[in-house]
């Protein structure tokens, strides 16, 4: 299965693989995403914590304090397996891509397109009975790197061609084919276009119609001070 279309991973010369080169040339947040998710799953591979410790559950969380998964159930993508390190290969490609892509020196608004993520699926969560919510939050970024890049042709097992748009699209109707559940795919889906059209759409509108409010998601200034990009906001502003 190919779904090439850009360059994402690197770190590959003469000598061989460098994996610490290639750990290194992930951006930021993508690298601490990536980190998060393999020390969970190494965690549960070596019994250091359980998986039953990790998964979203309202009652636990909001009357037991268990705060921590609602962290845990996006760093949790199962056991290592090759189904992990499917799920891994997807988490660092659109994540990298987008950081290093649509969002190049803005990470305070990168953050604050998975902060929108995680608080929209979280408010879904308990209506929908999902547990680890990490595939829906790697489908949205998928989502949106796909409308994002839309002249970007990929293909699929090298039998039919297709633009970016289509990718969330095409892994969702492989997964049904395969027989796997697609509810958390589909939540990826939903959030991701409810986010591409907040950021990208509604200002275009809000600016044709003359309204005041043209940013809905703009990142608040202390978390353009905590990812660095204060002054370069204000330069923008201006």
């Amino acid at each position: 299965m190919d779904f090439g279309g850009a360059a994402a991973i690197g770190g590959v010369d003469n000598g061989g693989f460098d994996f610490m080169s290639w750990y290194m040339d992930i951006p930021v947040i993508s690298r601490l995403y990536f980190t998060g998710a393999f020390l969970t799953t190494a965690g549960c591979a070596l019994d250091i914590i359980s998986p039953f410790s990790l998964y979203f559950n309202f009652d636990l969380i909001f009357f037991q304090g268990q705060i921590w998964r609602l962290l845990t159930t996006y760093l949790f993508f199962g056991m290592f397996s090759i189904d992990f390190i499917f799920h891994m290969y997807f988490l660092v490609r659109y994540c990298r891509m987008l950081e290093e892509g649509d969002f190049r020196g803005r990470t305070a608004n990168f953050v604050m397109m998975i902060m929108f993520g995680v608080i929209l699926m979280t408010a879904v969560a308990p209506f929908v009975s999902v547990h680890f919510l990490g595939s829906s939050l790697t489908f949205m970024m998928v989502y949106v790197w796909g409308r994002r890049n839309e002249d970007i042709r990929m293909s699929f097992l090298g039998v039919f061609t297709f633009h970016a748009p289509y990718l969330p699209w095409v892994m969702l109707t492989f997964s049904m084919l395969l027989g796997n559940g697609v509810l958390m795919d589909a939540i990826g889906i939903i959030v991701g276009h409810t986010y591409y059209f907040l950021e990208y759409v509604y200002p275009a509108v809000a600016e044709i119609r003359g309204w005041r409010r043209k940013k809905i998601l703009e990142p608040p200034r202390i978390l353009h001070w905590i990812c660095g990009t204060y002054h370069g906001q204000d330069l923008h502003r201006d």
